[in-house]
């Protein structure tokens, strides 16, 4: 099996038909999918169009002025040129391996100097700082660094101002969320040791998208065989909300008048889910469709909102966090589904302050003035009689009730990172009792059991306000195994919350639909064709997703999708798009669950809705190989190699395959032509590293898993690899150091585990 994390692939439509993919009880074959339409010209910004915020002061002085101040204006920077929560002055942080000190240095560099034990010091360049700690419910700051390979990765050392103390995040090593660095904590916990996490959105590693600067961008130059990143700034300047700004100025120096395009669309004409857009760049999570983003292309085009409840599911049914996640929670709030409420109706969107939806100031975000401005018959004098609290106590702000500060789940409790719940619900502290959600009252009151606190609640207000349909339909199916009666609630009549429609959708899809499946209860299909009737292009695309998933084999049902697809019109690229996306990511928890058969059937209709995707072939081509169907996978990963050449990735599969087919010698030679094509990809090195430990050529093994150690040093594997080829050379103590740097990384591997004991180790 290659060792690819993530790949799958798919099957063009001409094989897919050639193969039969049709019930052998049917006499006619199921019509092709109608062909995607032309796309349309590229949209792309060039990173040359963006000036930078300062060229905006020339003519927007009070505003410039205003964000300079900002939280936004003050998000980051180089380390001599914004505030540092901490000193860097040599204070030491222990670990129980390793002491890390951040200092300056003689030059006037900021760096950490990291001494781990059996390991020679090393010093890490701080090239930028992230965060200022401004957050309410804890704000923290962390620090990047430039990698020999061209990508700028985090630092595992982040502050917290909350707590005044240094952490990291234990998130992939032992997963106990943000642990404060103390003696007991070892510097291989740290999820982020070595810096793997990059600035910019990039599939190959993980990331932070865009978010913690303005216009990142990082790629890979397959002419100077490294990446390039580039950013106008770690702060968030004008352009990361308005666009580029060198169209704008140069049309105003023109002489452009008021009616006439003034080279920039205007913020404040922007309906309230293009307003919205603006913010979700970097306040929701959100699943890459197209890469390369940059303010001022169409958000939908690129992103999807939907996506990533799909199979990940990070909110609970009613909207709210249940792992970690941003603002989208707005989207389940009935501000925003029975109102238009917009982010700028409480953020200032220059000064970061808070207002009222009249642009009325407000003090702090505890004020009562940006929801009585809505809700006047709350506030004034009725305020206490609404709130039973007294005037000065917590209780009788709004936002206490309605929009509590809650810790994020998934960071876990040791280091305070709290935010307040944008889904601005009603307490049912019974309810988020069983939902496993702190509730309003009990982050105040937090002695007295739930079911006190809910007969209080009844008391003063009565049964709370029923949940939308689409939540209670949601949470009522959870326990079925019937999937035509779970289909009856959570596929019902279209509601105002999309949100929830979609995640009772996506839930369906994964508890009750297989590929082909043999039928359907007709009510179910003719539910889910309604529902792609939806004019939400994520709900609409996981509809016909799914149908096309549990039924695409059926003549009947194609001709249904077909006329589906013809009926979306100037939606139908980016309901393509997030189809593609449902069935990409299904299959790859196929793979995760060692299904590569499954896999490959999904990947194969994921091509039949986009034929020309590089990155489904080559995932297809993964899910064949790991399947043994090693010509199948051939054809698909040569397809995704011709469509895009640059994926080094690709390159490792075709050599597996080859040598899994008899030729070594191909196999081989294609590990050279990927390392050439990216002597950066750590991957490469790897699993040739794995084949020649098959090929019994130890000595080249070992090079070549040194190569990939040196490039990711905190790659288990390699270190494991590396120590297979050693002890099979009988140098034994490289061999016993080999692998336990490899488990100080993954104490978890049962082989490393077995060899370093029979090394005496």
């Amino acid at each position: 099996m290659p060792l690819l994390a993530g790949s799958i692939t798919a099957v063009a439509l001409a094989a897919l038909v050639g193969a039969g993919w049709w019930l052998a009880s049917r006499p006619r074959p199921p019509a092709p999918l109608p062909p995607g339409p032309s796309l349309p010209p590229s949209a792309a910004v060039s990173f040359e169009e963006f000036v930078g915020a300062d060229a905006c002061a020339q003519c927007h002085q009070a505003q410039y002025d205003l964000w300079r101040g900002s939280t936004h204006g003050r998000a980051g920077g180089t380390p001599g040129g914004v505030d540092l929560l901490v000193a860097f002055d040599g204070r030491p942080m222990r670990f129980r391996d390793a002491v890390v000190a951040p200092r300056v240095t003689a030059e006037g560099e900021y760096v950490f100097s990291v001494t781990q034990d059996g390991e020679p010091p090393r010093l890490l360049n701080v090239t930028g700082v992230i965060g200022g700690g401004h957050m309410i419910g804890g704000g923290t700051q962390g620090f990047v660094t430039g990698a020999a390979d061209g990508t700028v990765r985090f630092l595992p050392f982040d502050y917290s101002a909350a707590s005044d103390e240094w952490f990291c995040n234990t998130g992939g090593r032992s997963n106990r969320g943000w642990r404060p660095i103390t003696p007991n904590l070892a510097l291989a916990d740290c999820g982020d040791w070595p810096p793997s996490r990059v600035l910019g959105s990039i599939e190959r590693f993980p990331n932070c998208q865009q978010c913690h600067g303005s216009q990142i961008t990082v790629a890979f130059d397959s002419t100077a065989h490294r990446y390039v990143t580039r950013m106008t700034a770690l702060a968030v300047n004008c352009e990361s909300c308005h666009g580029p700004g060198r169209r704008h100025i140069e049309t105003m120096r023109e002489g452009a008048s008021e009616s006439t395009d003034v080279g920039m669309r205007a913020l404040t004409t922007l309906d309230t889910d293009d307003a919205l857009e603006v913010c979700f760049q970097c306040h929701a999570l959100k699943h890459e469709l197209v890469a390369g983003y940059v303010p001022g292309m169409p958000f939908r085009t690129n992103y999807s909102l939907g996506l990533p409840a799909f199979g990940d599911a990070p909110l609970f049914a009613d909207g709210r966090t249940r792992t970690f996640a941003y603002q989208e929670g707005h989207l389940a709030s009935a501000c925003y589904r029975q109102g238009s409420m917009t982010c700028t109706d409480c953020h200032d969107p220059h000064a970061q302050t808070y207002r009222n939806h009249t642009g009325r100031k407000l003090i702090d975000p505890f004020d009562d003035g940006q929801c009585v401005s809505c809700h006047p018959s709350k506030g004034g004098a009725e305020s206490q009689r609404h709130t039973r609290h007294g005037p000065n106590s917590p209780g009788s702000r709004c936002v206490s009730c309605h929009m509590p500060y809650l810790q994020q789940p998934s960071v876990g409790s040791e280091i305070r990172y709290a935010r307040s719940d944008h889904t601005i619900p009603v307490p049912r502290p019974s309810f988020d009792e069983r939902l496993g959600v702190q509730s309003a009252c009990a982050l105040c009151h937090a002695g007295r059991p739930p079911e006190t606190l809910q007969a209080q609640v009844r008391e003063w207000y009565g049964d709370p306000p029923p949940h939308p349909p689409e939540v209670r339909g949601l949470l009522a199916s959870l326990p079925l195994r019937d999937p035509a009666g779970a289909a009856a609630l959570v596929l019902g009549p279209p509601g105002d919350h999309e949100m929830a429609r979609f995640a009772g959708l996506a839930h369906f899809f994964i508890r009750y639909l297989e590929p082909d499946m043999p039928a359907l209860p007709p009510t179910v299909a003719e539910r889910l064709e309604r529902v792609s009737e939806s004019l939400d292009d994520d709900v609409a695309a996981l509809a016909l997703a799914s149908l096309h998933f549990a039924r695409g084999h059926d003549p009947v049902e194609r001709e249904r999708l077909d006329r589906r697809l013809r009926a979306l019109g100037p939606r139908e690229v980016a309901v393509r798009r997030r189809w593609v996306g449902v069935l990409v990511r299904r299959a790859a928890a196929y793979r995760a669950q060692g299904d590569p058969a499954r896999a490959a059937r999904t990947l194969g209709k994921a091509l039949e809705v986009a034929p020309d995707d590089p990155r489904t072939h080559r995932e297809l081509g993964g899910a064949l190989s790991d399947a043994g169907r090693y010509d199948s996978a051939l054809v698909h990963l040569r397809r995704s190699l011709t469509l895009d050449p640059a994926q080094p990735l690709a390159l490792v599969s075709v050599a597996f395959v080859r040598i899994q087919l008899g030729d070594l010698a191909g196999g081989l030679s294609t590990y050279r032509d990927a390392a050439l094509l990216n002597p950066h990809e750590p991957l490469v090195p790897l699993s040739w590293g794995n084949a020649l430990l098959r090929a019994r050529q130890f000595d080249d093994a070992a090079r070549v898993f040194d190569q990939a150690v040196q490039i990711e040093p905190g790659l288990a594997r390699a270190h494991f690899g590396l120590g297979a080829a050693y002890a099979q050379l009988g140098r034994q103590e490289e061999a016993i150091e080999a692998l336990r740097r490899g488990l100080e990384l993954n104490p978890a591997d049962e082989g490393a585990q077995a060899l370093l004991r029979q090394l005496g180790g």
